[in-house]
């Protein structure tokens, strides 16, 4: 394939890795970014502060060889730890393996990481550049300079947006070819607070935990930063009787506090002044296709497929796009042919992943709530250990794993049947009928 320029839109977590990854193959890479240059000015790094970096985000780092900068500020988590109402805890280990652990790490953090990385593999980004419209027919992109609010349109031969759930790439292809593009709000959305550490930077929290408080229809979680800090998320319906749109006063935050977070009130000294002047942030899963017009652009990560965080696979998906599109590059094809192949591998695995988001929020809120789901946690376990690979637990196929996401969900769906069939009745895991197990693992899987 002829190497010549590429325009990418958006310099967050995956544009600036696809930088990197095609800065190596030889072609002259600029990237635009809307915001300010994180690493020179305080600002929000954009929605959570934490992510979960797990194997398919993990898998992609290692490729570039970036892993073991990455490590000095990653925090293992290896399992999960409920909170109830009256203060308990139980903790849930997500795998059984030393290795089967995700991982906390800064958003913003990371961001700057990559940043730093591809400007030394001679990628170009120019910040404050707001992409307002795609003219194909001309091949320009028109920028809108955030300083000055003025606009200059710049030429490009190659086009790829990585410019998030609200992607201008992805609303002029999508002009372009007539395509759809469904965005499907979440009737809940999110704010975030922050539990300082100790007195003497201790975590006052399990640090190697993801904490969960699951409440039924709605629930709070914390993931551990390196400073001993903690960032808590509350996830609520934004309308009805105990929703954010109920939490409108000092006294409200602290009554609701009081009746489902007690544990955290200790924690969370400031609790209403982080409330009430934080931002309420909203979610949606976006749906679009084509991801691509001709051999002139191609939009991946959340500008094609943006995902509800409760999998905590947003990132990990949009790096897995990456090293895919990478893959796909690797013959002789004109990029029409790899954008179509890119398309075909890639869709049928990002709407496994939306899917499967929205069904784990039920699951972190309610479902670990059923006395059953300890039980099920161990049966996948035991049942992991005596009929691997057939069997491998749904949650670890899709973090511990490479499996492609629409093979998890469907093998999911088949084990999540076998175990509901050898729970029925059953109140231990030794009084399960193994030998049913085999049968029907033998016969489904």
């Amino acid at each position: 394939m002829e190497k010549k320029a590429i325009t990418l839109i958006g310099a967050g977590l995956a544009g600036s890795l696809l930088g990197i990854f095609l800065a190596r193959k030889g072609y002259a890479v600029t990237i635009y970014e809307r915001r300010p240059d994180m690493r020179k000015t305080a600002i929000s790094a954009g929605r959570s502060i934490n992510l979960a970096l797990a194997n398919r985000g993990i898998a992609a780092l290692e490729e570039i060889g970036l892993m073991d900068e990455i490590r000095k500020v990653l925090l293992p988590m290896a399992g999960r730890m409920l909170h109830d109402e009256a203060g308990n805890t139980q903790y849930f280990s997500y795998g059984q393996r030393p290795e089967e652990v995700i991982y906390s790490v800064s958003r913003g953090g990371l961001n700057c990481v990559l940043m730093d990385l591809a400007e030394r593999e001679g990628v170009t980004i120019e910040f404050g550049r707001n992409c307002r419209d795609v003219d194909f027919s001309a091949r320009t992109v028109s920028l809108l300079d955030e300083t000055t609010q003025t606009l200059r349109d710049v030429g490009f031969d190659t086009l790829i947006g990585t410019d998030g759930s609200a992607s201008a790439v992805r609303a002029a292809i999508q002009r372009e070819t007539n395509g759809s593009c469904r965005e499907e709000p979440l009737s809940h959305g999110y704010k975030e607070l922050c539990i300082q550490p100790g007195p003497n930077g201790e975590f006052r929290l399990e640090k190697n935990a993801l904490h969960i408080w699951p409440r039924g229809e709605f629930m709070l979680i914390a993931l551990p930063n390196p400073d001993g800090t903690f960032t808590l998320t509350l996830f609520l319906p934004n309308e009805g009787p105990e929703s954010f749109a109920s939490l409108g006063s000092a006294e409200a935050v602290r009554a609701f506090f009081e009746k489902y977070f007690a544990d955290t009130l200790p924690l969370l000294p400031d609790l209403e002044l982080q409330f009430l002047g934080n931002p309420l942030g909203h979610l949606a899963t976006v749906r679009s296709e084509p991801w691509h017009y001709r051999d002139l652009a191609l939009v991946l990560g959340d500008a094609a497929h943006a995902i509800v965080p409760f999998h905590g696979q947003g990132m990990n998906c949009a790096f897995e796009d990456v090293s895919a599109l990478n893959e796909c590059q690797n013959g002789e094809a004109g990029w029409e042919a790899v954008f179509e192949q890119f398309f075909a591998l890639r869709k049928p695995n990002a709407e496994a992943i939306a899917d499967m988001a929205l069904e784990n929020y039920v699951e972190m809120r309610a479902t670990v709530r059923d006395p059953k789901f300890g039980l099920k946690k161990q049966l996948s376990f035991e049942l992991e250990n005596r009929h691997s690979p057939r069997f491998i637990p749904r949650y670890s196929m899709v973090m511990f794993h490479r499996l492609p996401y629409a093979e998890a969900r469907r093998r999911g769906a088949i084990q999540e049947e076998i175990l509901n069939v050898l729970v029925e009745g059953v109140d231990t895991v030794e009084r399960v009928d193994f030998a049913l197990a085999e049968s029907l693992i033998g016969e489904r899987l």
